[in-house]
């Protein structure tokens, strides 16, 4: 196990303990303010979980077609460092503005344009990470970057909770409460992507040949032609879709779908507080896991464990089995995520990790589409949110099985090393 980091591999974990504060508000705070501004305009809960299912579908959307396009521009000498700060400052910039809609669809049109700026970051500074970290430190790196998102979101998050719970004790407004916590986090985020702006130095890339957008999408073109030639790649980002998109809708829905059940926003906040706390030491232990057993059988181990915990959410229906819900999502989110990021960076060209963290992208975040609208829908059509829930249980099966398929395949080591090299 990799003991010390270089101050290099710190100042790139810095940027997921920053970020991490926005997806962390992401899944608490911010469906519960969105439920406010909802309810005053009339609009009752089943539909506010269906609307705020369908706010993050399009926000996926726009990612899963920008992304590609900005992570490989993105590859393109000295091209890394400012197409990653652009994004990370206009998200946060964002992020703070969400105080100021008092109606609920201006509102999430605001978070549907921070989501898709902290997305896009997100493409490149993964892509970072193979000039950060040797490919034998890639799981541990990435398996702290995690922990310690978790773990350091939390200190923006309790001082935010304090604000928005004891508003009238303290003696403010609500939306200056949430302003306040909106500010803070959106300074937490800004101030942690500094380090690695700073200190980043793009190692892989790719030559500049033609026009930019020429070369750009005639890169992309020639990708999605090809991929499907590689079949580890390729199968492995088809499991991913799959079981990735299913860990991200239980993430984001996980307080809509307990508010919309009734239960007491305290104690959801809590439990989900709860879910950081345990994720720490568990993506840390994912990291070590990772150098006695095979990522294979780890990130397999992750799918079925969310199978397990998807059929569980049909029958969730009060306070305690949320904690227990929070609890097992907590044991594996970290490592499923942290694990597929490593994995993946080991499979593709390190010149061309932006493009290919675009793709990647697309089949993550920019994919999640499926699981909202599944949730969505199903809610819609039978009124009853456990069983929407419970659908998602399908697509960690078949994540499941075409993983299970990738981790019997040799390696397709010329297309890792195709063009590698540095420049």
């Amino acid at each position: 196990m990799k003991n010390k980091l270089t101050p290099l591999e710190l100042k790139w974990i810095l940027y997921d303990v920053g970020n991490s504060a926005f997806i962390l508000l992401v899944t608490t705070i911010i469906p519960i303010y969105f439920n406010h501004l909802a309810l005053s305009g009339g609009i009752d809960e089943e539909q506010y979980l269906a609307y705020w299912s369908y706010a993050a579908s399009f926000a996926t959307v726009l990612v899963a077609f920008l992304g590609p396009i900005m992570g490989t521009v993105a590859d393109f000498k000295g091209n890394k460092k400012r197409i990653f700060l652009l994004n990370a400052i206009l998200g946060a910039l964002l992020l703070f503005c969400l105080w100021m809609p008092s109606n609920w669809l201006a509102f999430l049109v605001l978070f549907v344009f921070a989501r898709v700026f902290y997305s896009v970051s997100l493409v490149v500074y993964d892509s970072m990470l193979v000039d950060v970290a040797p490919e034998e430190d890639l799981d541990t790196v990435s398996s702290k970057g995690y922990a310690w998102g978790y773990i350091g979101s939390v200190i923006p998050f309790v001082i935010s909770l304090v604000i928005v719970l004891m508003y009238d004790q303290i003696g403010i407004s609500f939306n200056l409460a949430m302003l306040l916590a909106f500010a803070i986090n959106a300074v937490w985020w800004f101030l942690f992507t500094l380090p690695i702006a700073l200190a980043y130095k793009q190692k892989h890339y790719v030559p500049k040949e033609d026009h930019v957008a020429k070369q750009t999408f005639a890169r992309l073109i020639s990708t999605f032609k090809n991929i499907k030639s590689h079949k580890k790649a390729f199968l492995f980002l088809l499991a991913f879709f799959f079981y990735i998109d299913g860990v991200y809708t239980i993430m984001e829905m996980a307080t809509a779908y307990g508010t919309s059940l009734g239960l007491d926003q305290t104690s959801l906040l809590l439990a989900l507080l709860l879910t950081q706390i345990v994720a720490f030491p568990a993506a840390i232990t994912f990291g070590i896991l990772a150098k006695k057993y095979s990522t294979e059988l780890l990130i397999k181990i992750a799918v079925f464990a969310y199978l397990c915990i998807a059929i569980y959410a049909l029958f969730l229906d009060d306070l305690t089995d949320f904690w227990i819900l929070a609890v097992a999502v907590g044991l594996f989110q970290g490592g499923i995520q942290a694990l597929s990021r490593s994995y993946f960076a080991r499979l593709i060209p390190a010149n061309a990790s932006g493009e290919y963290f675009g793709i990647f992208d697309i089949c993550g975040k920019g994919a999640s589409f499926l699981g909202t609208m599944i949730v969505g829908l199903v809610t819609q059509l039978t009124g009853i949110q456990n069983i929407a829930v419970g659908c998602l249980a399908f697509l960690f099966l078949l994540g499941l099985m075409i993983f299970s398929k990738v981790a019997k395949m040799p390696d397709d080591t010329e297309f890792a090393q195709a063009s590698s090299k540095q420049n």
